[in-house]
This record gives structure tokens, C-alpha cells and sequence, in this order.
């Protein structure tokens, strides 16, 4: 049995030597104790050195092209190592197009190498368990972290600092790694892949998103013209998804336009559907036309959204998807 390693740089990767400089993969799982006794071959690959900041669409879905590959010649699991500052995007961008029964599992550091404490060796061992772990398999995109797993879709970096920064606020982590064994409490459900037969680069490209955090006193002078240049629109609500009265038809008049997708800035919890009526309301705004995101925080909403408009999706169709994979 064997898993395959796809090392994408972050603070999991700072060597501590000369200025930008990044530790291999093999650099990597070399200072992990333990590593070599799970009885499992490790395939590495050192793929797209930078920051998570500085990632992209397409280089994770390259990642999970290259991962696709590996399962489909023996692998049983796959584990990236990656820096945290996007991790919870990029997970739910694999979770979204990932069909294989084999264990996607991401993970990396809080504190570089050369630090006290450094997490980095223990967050790969537990990453690595779970990708070999039979109890882990069709449960789509994981992250392991602090001896957490987490599923893609409820994972968010909560703590800019701390090394237990990985939380899921409206779930739970769904397994725990205990004593070297994996053990999965709560297998999230599955939802239909988006994406299923690749992507076009070009379609891509061409997919912007914007995202917009609703804030007091907001007059949206921001959103002017936004529909000339973007195909969709997230719109991050206060509350359980209120936007000020005034903001209101704005946001109708773009959802004439293009998809617009009502989130919750709060971080857990849902956006309601029914319960308040005034203007700017959840109530309001969707019969205005936009979008209920249900679940999903507004960071999540955007990676969805982006890959449906990538696949040519009409507004009924983001409806449908938000209906699904928002709740």
C-alpha cells in the first residue's frame, strides 16, 4: 500500500537556511518520528513552492488532477502539505471535485520547522494515518490537524496563531486521531461532484467572483459596476443574512444580471430563509433574487460558486447546487 505526498510549500515547508527557501517534501517527511513504521510507502512530490496565499484555482486542481493519477495507479490515500492561510478554500475546492474513494488529506503548520513546538511533524503522521485509514475512505476532503479531522466542507481556520487553529463551529471535528488509530464519530455526507470530467482553463479564468462583506452604514457604492466585470456575486450578510434597507435593490439589480449568493459574515450558523421580512431582510433579498448559501460561509459560497460558473452553470443550476451542498 502506498500514499502519495504532494508537498505545496507554507510555513510546514520553511527551511530556516537562505531567504525563500523551502524545505523538499522529502525534507519534510525525513523529520517526521514514526512515520516510517505505519507500514505504508510514501510517494512525494514537490509540486507549486509558495505561499497558500499565493495559490490558485488551478494549481489545486492540478494538485487533484496529479492525485486522481496516483489513486487510479495503486495509491490508497492521498496527504498535501500546505500552508494553512487558504487551507480551509482549498480543501473544499478538492472536496467539490474529488470522485475517488481514497482519502484526501490536507494539512501543514503553525509554527515553522526551527521552532519550539513545531506541529508540523505531527500534523503529517496524523495526515498520513488517516489517507492509509479504511475508515477515512469515501468521506471526500479531510483536513487533519492537531490530532483533529475535519470534514472540507465545515473546517475553518479559527486562530491566527494558535496550533489548535482548525475548528468546524456548526459540527464538530469528525474523527479523532487516538493513540496511532483513526477514528471517524461522524461521517460527513457526500455530495454530487461539480466539475466531474476536468476543467477549461480558459472557462476558469474567465469565472470571476467577487465577495462582499456587508458592513454598518454600507452604501454599496462598492458593487458599482461589478456586473461588468464579474460573473457572480457572495455577498457576506450580518446576521443571519440582513444587509442594510438601502443596499437592498442594489443587490437585486445585480442578481438580475448574474448569480448573487447570500451568506452569513458571522462564521456558523445558517442564513435564514423566512423568518424576518423588512427590507434588506433574508426574506427581502431572496425575492429580490439572490441566492440562500444555507451553510456555507462566504469563503466556501465563492469557491462553489466559481467552479459552477466554470461549468457553464445557469442560475437554476446554482440555485440547485447552494440547495445541496449549503445544507
Amino acid at each position: 500500500m502506498s500514499i502519495a505526498l504532494f508537498a505545496l510549500g507554507g510555513t510546514i515547508s520553511v527551511s530556516g537556511r537562505a531567504k525563500g527557501e523551502r524545505l523538499t517534501g522529502a525534507e519534510i517527511t525525513a523529520a517526521v518520528p514514526g512515520l516510517d513504521g505505519l507500514g505504508v510507502a510514501l510517494d512525494v512530490q514537490d509540486v507549486h513552492a509558495v505561499p497558500s496565499g499565493s495559490l490558485t484555482f488551478a494549481q489545486v486542481l492540478d494538485v487533484v488532477g496529479a492525485a486522481s493519477r496516483a489513486v487510479a495507479q495503486g495509491a490508497a490515500g492521498v496527504v498535501v502539505t500546505q500552508g494553512t492561510d487558504t487551507l480551509e478554500e482549498t480543501a473544499f475546492l478538492v472536496d467539490l471535485v474529488w470522485r475517488h474513494e481514497a482519502p484526501f488529506v490536507l494539512t501543514g503548520a503553525m509554527r515553522q520547522p526551527g521552532m519550539a513546538g513545531a506541529d508540523g511533524p505531527a500534523n503529517v503522521l496524523a495526515a498520513a494515518r488517516v489517507a492509509a485509514s479504511p475508515a477515512a475512505r469515501g468521506l471526500g476532503a479531510l483536513v487533519a490537524f492537531n490530532d483533529e479531522v475535519h470534514a472540507a466542507r465545515w473546517v475553518r481556520k479559527a486562530h491566527s496563531t494558535s496550533t489548535a487553529t482548525f475548528a468546524s463551529p456548526n459540527a464538530g471535528p469528525v474523527g479523532h486521531v487516538i493513540e496511532g488509530a483513526v477514528r471517524i464519530l461522524a461521517a460527513p455526507p457526500r455530495r454530487t461532484a461539480v466539475l466531474q470530467d476536468g476543467f477549461d482553463r480558459a472557462r476558469l479564468d474567465a469565472a470571476r467572483v467577487a465577495l462582499h462583506c456587508v458592513t454598518l452604514d454600507d452604501d454599496g457604492a462598492r458593487l458599482e459596476g461589478l456586473a461588468g466585470t464579474y460573473g457572480g456575486l457572495v455577498v457576506a450578510g450580518s446576521g443571519v443574512g440582513h444587509v442594510p434597507a438601502t443596499l437592498a435593490p442594489v443587490l437585486g439589480a445585480l442578481a438580475d444580471r448574474i448569480p448573487v449568493v447570500l451568506t452569513s459574515r458571522t462564521g456558523s450558523g445558517p442564513v435564514l430563509r423566512h423568518t424576518y421580512t423588512a427590507p434588506g431582510s433574508e426574506t427581502d433579498l431572496q425575492q429580490r433574487g439572490l441566492i440562500n448559501g444555507g451553510l456555507l460561509d462566504p469563503y466556501k459560497a465563492r469557491v462553489l460558486l466559481r467552479l459552477l460558473l466554470t461549468a457553464g452553470a445557469g442560475r437554476d443550476e446554482v440555485a440547485a447546487a447552494f440547495a445541496e451542498h449549503g445544507h
